[in-house]
């Protein structure tokens, strides 16, 4: 099993069970000489999610026929915390990775396929030009209590139509690449049959995803880090939370929640219930967003649309 630490510029790795350690450049060279090294041990290579450093090694690797899976990092970092590690260095992260893929050896993601990579590009940059956009609209209020906003109006509006465009092009992309294959398209529409799921939420599903219509209720649950924690010891029962799970897509299908709770009649019904008996509100689309996922997942696993089917 070998662990890598990938940065912009070199492949820290770790390799068990002999603690082999060594160090590659993160270029075509570096890749060549690890599949190398993964191909002569029959190795399994597990790395972090790193913003991207990690999809050209992870593609070659795949294209060699290497296993590979990426983890993510907050697991990592609880792990670290558990065996008491403090110190952070670049082999010091490898060979936590890699002793953490031994000790959960189910843990992490598989390689999806080309059309999913950039799909997951592009709904992870349209994610953050939104997130740039409600910045400048929260700056735009804040001049406008202050009594600033007209010495910025210019200047905001021409930020405010760039991201705007931006944003459309991105979405006019993702619809381009889903048109183009027509499993994707397929999934598509059985997505946005559903009250509430619209193109934005179908196309993170389908992207963020892929295992949708393969899954059990409690794995999607987890997967979207909607299910509820238990908080409980002897004889206090705790408050439950949510957390975890893919951030991105939490993020997206709470705005399809606060949607479907009106427009989605099963779902709507639904709200209204926890409604009458007293929960909050964010509790109430929460549970709406995990609903809406449990949805998906089982029309893509029936490849039905929408009809008449009940929560």
């Amino acid at each position: 099993m070998i662990g890598i630490d990938v940065s912009r510029d070199w492949l820290d790795i770790h390799c068990l069970p002999d603690g082999h350690r060594l160090r590659f450049p993160n270029t075509a060279e570096g890749h060549a000489r690890l599949t190398d090294v993964a191909t002569e041990r029959r190795a399994l290579v597990c790395f972090e999610s790193t913003g991207g450093q990690e999809w050209r090694l992870w593609a070659a690797l795949d294209t060699a026929g290497i296993r590979t899976r990426q983890l993510p990092p907050a697991q990592i970092k609880a792990f670290a915390a558990s065996c008491g590690t403090r110190a952070k260095t670049d082999r010091i992260d490898a060979e936590l990775i890699v002793r953490f893929m031994a000790f959960r050896p189910e843990a992490g993601r598989c390689l999806p396929h080309e059309k999913l990579r950039l799909l997951r590009a592009l709904t992870s940059k349209r994610g953050q030009l939104v997130e740039t956009r409600k910045r400048l609209l929260a700056q735009i209020k804040a001049h406008g209590k202050l009594g600033t906003a007209d010495l910025f109006d210019d200047m905001n509006d021409a930020l405010k139509t760039l991201l705007d465009g931006q944003i459309a092009e991105l979405e006019m992309r993702m619809d381009r690449v889903i048109a183009a294959d027509v499993e994707l398209a397929e999934t598509a529409k059985i997505l946005r049959s559903i009250p509430g799921i619209g193109p934005v939420s179908s196309t993170m599903l389908i992207a963020e995803m892929p295992e949708l219509g393969q899954i059990s209720g409690e794995q999607q649950a987890a997967l979207t880090g909607l299910a509820p924690i238990a908080h409980d010891s002897g004889t206090l029962r705790g408050k439950r939370a949510i957390g975890g799970g893919r951030r991105l897509l939490r993020h997206v299908m709470f705005q399809a929640a606060l949607v479907a709770a009106h427009h989605n009649p099963a779902l709507k019904v639904f709200a209204d219930r926890l409604r009458a008996a007293g929960k909050p509100h964010k509790a109430i689309i929460t549970a709406v967003a995990r609903k809406l996922v449990t949805m998906a997942n089982a029309l893509c696993k029936s490849r039905q649309c929408w009809g008449s089917q009940r929560v």
